[in-house]
């Protein structure tokens, strides 16, 4: 994966491209000992046949020497050809892409053509896009890439890599702009079509791919062995070669970045503004927006028209980006598309599974939607599931009775209420639970907050398959073992450090808080185990089905299907590392809040275009509210809140609706 995506060098172009053609045949020299040194042993060997021939290297001694250099010289031509067939057989890393054939785009193919023309270079075989705000080529000449790849351009046969475009761009830029941007990408063709530099670029990719094949799924223990030899090998040269190819990039992306100085220099300056603000408005709306629907079992299917409203409500918040949105006037990048909406979807669709790891197609624990319905089918279900989660820890603590008598009200410990949260939080109990609990009651309490330690670290797991589920759940049982000793939830708690952002030389502030945040941490660690287990089996029966196809081709060689991308398993790029269990306590409250208000006052579940999920009372979001709950969370002050509560109107002690 190679290009430039940034503005021009101070470097001269022909200057660039000779430093990257240099490098590349120092890469190439590389290959070239490793080469020689496979075949010394035979040349020594044919010289010492020679001799023999010419009664130069007569003797017994000569004999036992030719035999054992020729012995050698086999092995290590064996070994080296093993060598070669992996690194030139192995499936170079590709970047998971939406591929756009030529009819679906034939708009932007022809800004692209119009674009290498102006630089004088190859234009890219194919384009494709990204949910990512980044642009480069990426070289997918192996057969096993161009046996996946979308009819393209011209070029196609011609061995030129493919343009990858990130989506948001092609929303949120004008077409001046995308084609400024683009220029230097464009025009690292010209040295990928340069022989040396190809070579060298193919060489490095199959070090690359052959050091992964010793983790490739179904080897036998024999193969997998000699797997490992060639890894080893492959590694060792990609250690010597490495220096060379990261100059021999940067040589390139010099001379395409000062190639592109003459096409729409005024306009790629500006356009870089625009990168910047794109990439910020794509990662709020990813992590503020799309996360809690991914988190759901949705994913919003306009992600790359929300940025569009990410950005435009950033304009209109911030002074700094005054102006920007006075650019929608103008044509954007996306009616070069044939349809932006089936476009949009599908790369929405695989930034879920690249970031959180959703399942590669729809399904009924997976479905799209749209922004018109997200207050109603995500926010408003986040909210009640998460007050149902709250309640269910409480009741399984033992605490269904804490609340009877609090609020002054009949019928108070009827139903979930918030005036029952709000009466665990701020009460400091001196024991873990305030009411008589069993001896069943108390062990299971202790196993949550166990497993709330060992889950903590893994909250944001990849997707994993049984066997993985296996050996995580005997980690947690033999570690749980070694705790025997632990009597009571709080002492559980402490103990095993449960991730409560408390700092070690501070006392706790909230017990209460902490035993509910540690049981909330298991729970969900059960919940996002259990998810994660029925997309692996819906993955691994979608596979297994597509895999029986083609038995009759492959009898007999298909590998044991993994729930994976292209270059791992999925997600690749994690958005958020685990919460802890304080915030996830402090979520929890928050959205019990939020029911309440939207059940008993005039509220009702927002969108943010910057900050996701938001509770609008009398038509302006709530602003203070965090505030106020962190203050119940980490302090055990109710005060606050209840000022809140009393100005809006919000009857704590009515029981909410519940999913």
């Amino acid at each position: 994966m190679y290009g430039v995506s940034g503005t021009g060098s101070v470097v001269g172009e022909e200057w660039g491209a000779r430093a990257a053609r240099s490098r590349a045949l120092a890469v190439l020299r590389v290959r070239g000992r490793a080469l020689g040194l496979a075949v010394l042993p035979a040349a020594v060997a044919v010289v010492l046949y020679a001799g023999g021939v010419t009664d130069h290297f007569t003797g017994s001694g000569w004999d036992a020497a030719r035999w054992v250099v020729t012995v050698l010289a086999v092995l290590v031509l064996l070994a080296a050809t093993a060598v070669a067939l992996v690194v030139a057989r192995a499936r170079p890393a590709a970047t998971p892409t939406v591929e756009l054939a030529e009819t679906a785009a034939p708009d932007l193919y022809r800004l692209v053509r119009d674009l290498a023309d102006r630089l004088d270079v190859p234009a890219p075989a194919a384009i494709a896009l990204t949910p990512d705000c980044d642009s480069w080529l990426e070289d997918r000449t192996h057969r096993a890439h161009r046996a996946l790849r979308t009819p393209g351009g011209e070029g196609e046969g011609e061995g030129a890599p493919v343009l990858v475009i990130g989506s948001p761009f092609l929303w949120w830029m004008r077409v001046g702009e995308l084609r400024a941007v683009l220029a230097p990408v464009v025009a690292g063709t010209g040295p990928a079509a340069h022989p040396d530099i190809a070579a060298a670029r193919r060489f490095v990719r199959g070090l690359d791919a052959a050091v992964a094949v010793p983790g490739t799924p179904g080897l036998d223990p024999v193969r997998r062995l000699g797997a490992h030899g060639v890894g080893q090998v492959a590694r060792l040269l990609l250690r010597a070669c490495r220096g060379h190819a990261a100059e021999m990039e940067r040589g390139v992306a010099a001379a395409g970045s000062e190639r592109a100085q003459a096409v729409d220099y005024g306009v790629r300056i500006v356009a870089q503004e625009q990168v910047g603000l794109a990439y910020a408005g794509w990662d709020r709306l990813l992590t503020r927006v799309a996360l809690p629907a991914w988190r759901m079992g949705r994913w919003p299917a306009k992600l790359d028209a929300g940025v569009v409203s990410a950005l435009t409500e950033l304009s209109r918040r911030d002074r700094l980006a005054d102006g920007f949105s006075s650019r929608l006037g103008e044509r954007p990048a996306c009616d070069l598309l044939e349809e932006p909406g089936a476009v949009d979807e599908a790369t929405s669709l695989l930034a879920a599974r690249l970031f959180h790891g959703g399942p590669a197609e729809p399904g009924p624990d997976w479905s799209p939607v749209e922004w018109s319905q997200y207050p109603e089918e995500v926010v408003d279900r986040k909210w009640r599931t998460d007050a149902a989660r709250l309640h269910q820890v409480l009741d399984g603590l033992g605490l269904a009775e804490a609340g009877a008598g609090v609020g002054g009200g009949e019928g108070v410990a009827d139903g979930p209420t918030l005036t029952r949260v709000i009466a665990h939080l701020s009460t400091e109990p001196t024991k873990p639970v305030d009411v008589e609990v069993g001896t069943d009651a108390e062990a299971d309490a202790d196993a949550a907050v166990l497993e709330a330690a060992q889950a903590a670290p893994q909250e944001r797991a990849f997707p994993v398959d049984e066997a993985q589920i296996t050996d995580a759940t005997d980690a947690t049982t033999a570690d749980a073992d070694l705790d025997t000793t632990t009597t009571t939830t709080t002492d559980a708690a402490l103990d095993l450090d449960v991730d409560i952002d408390v700092e070690d030389d501070e006392e706790t502030a909230n017990p209460a808080a902490e035993v509910l945040a540690g049981a909330l941490s298991a729970l969900l660690a059960r919940e996002e185990a259990a998810r994660e287990a029925r997309v692996a089996a819906g993955v691994l029966t979608a596979e297994a089905a597509r895999s029986a196809e083609k038995d009759d081709r492959h009898s007999g060689s298909t590998p044991p299907v993994v729930v994976s991308g292209p270059d791992g398993p999925l997600p690749l790029f994690p958005l958020q590392p685990p919460r802890s269990g304080r915030d996830l306590l402090a979520d929890h409250v928050t959205a019990m809040v939020c029911c309440a208000a939207v059940d008993t006052a005039e509220a009702i579940p927002g969108l943010d275009w910057l900050d996701g999920p938001a509770l609008l009372v009398g038509g302006e979001r709530a602003m203070d509210l965090g505030p106020r709950v962190l203050a119940l969370v980490e302090d055990g002050d109710p005060e606050p809140l209840r000022v809140w509560l009393a100005r809006t109107g919000v009857r704590p002690e009515k029981p909410v609706r519940l999913v």
